[in-house]
This record gives C-alpha cells, structure tokens and sequence, in this order.
C-alpha cells in the first residue's frame, strides 16, 4: 500500500487545499499528516511546540509520514517542515511527490502570520517566512517528481497544472 501522491509546500502553498481537490478528481482519500498528529495528540501543532518544543514535534511528525506511507492509497500531505528529516526524506524516494511552491509575498499573504502557525509567529515574521523558504527549498526539490509554482493560480487552475505534468 502507497500513496498515489504525496504533497508537500511551505505554509501557504495550498496543500490541504490543493490535496483535497487532487483527491476528488483521483477518486481517492485525502489524509494530512498535521491532522494525523492532532488527532494521535489530542492537542493543536502550536500546543505541541509550545508545551514540548519543535524536536518533540518533529519526531511525531517523521511517525506520522512514515504510518501516512505504509497505510494509506490516497493523496497524503505533509506538514511543511516533514522534509527537515532526512529520514522522511529517505522514506519519500519512489513516491510520486507534488512540490507545491509558493513565493514569500504570498506565502505571507496566505498564512495571515496565523497563531496556528507556531514557527511563523515571532518579531519579524516576513523575515522568519524567509528563512524557512530558504532553509526548506533545495529539500522539497530534493524529493520533489512535480513541481507547480502556486503564487497566480487559483487551487482548481493548481489541479490541472499537476494533472497536465503527471504521467
């Protein structure tokens, strides 16, 4: 049992959004791991980051992606920091992985800078989203099979863009 695709972004790429509708066009479950760790921890990500620290979370999230691999057919997304594990890295080798990119602007355009989003909140968080893009992008490429630049489409517009590149 695999995945028929897996998607993976930065805050604000459109993943649940675009996987969802990925998912209804295959004919087939949608599943976030973020949703994964929730339900497991009966806690919100930023409780988790707050009360036990970023580590703590990042070992949930690798057994989450891993459990997400082995168990499920459909479209699976990933938290945006999933790619920081060499391990997941390792793990998402011969999958069909969809990059969603999305450019910093409107990167901070979409996330709002939400609370819920504990590793953009802070003093600077344009700078922090920055950051994270730079950290994270030659780790989503790394792993990436398709890559869809999201900043001017529409989610429906995102869809046919991957379906169109998916063979």
């Amino acid at each position: 049992m695999t995945p028929k695709l897996v998607v993976l972004g930065p805050p604000g790429a459109g993943k649940t959004t675009v996987g969802r509708l990925l998912a209804d066009r295959l004919g087939v479950d949608f599943r976030d791991t973020d949703d994964d760790i929730v339900a497991a921890e009966g806690r919100s990500i930023a409780d988790i980051f707050t009360g036990d620290g970023e580590p703590a979370f990042r070992a949930l999230e690798e057994e989450a992606v891993a459990l997400g691999l082995k168990s499920h057919e459909g479209v699976l997304a990933l938290g945006g920091g999933a790619v920081l594990s060499a391990t997941t890295r390792e793990r998402l080798a011969g999958h069909t992985v969809l990059f969603l990119n999305v450019g910093m602007a409107e990167g901070v355009k979409r996330t709002g800078m939400s609370g819920a989003r504990p590793l953009l909140a802070g003093v600077n968080p344009r700078a922090t989203f920055k950051s994270l893009l730079d950290a994270r992008l030659p780790l989503y490429r790394e792993v990436a099979t398709i890559e869809v630049v999201t900043d001017a489409l529409a989610p429906e517009q995102v869809v046919e863009a991957v379906l169109a590149r998916w063979t």
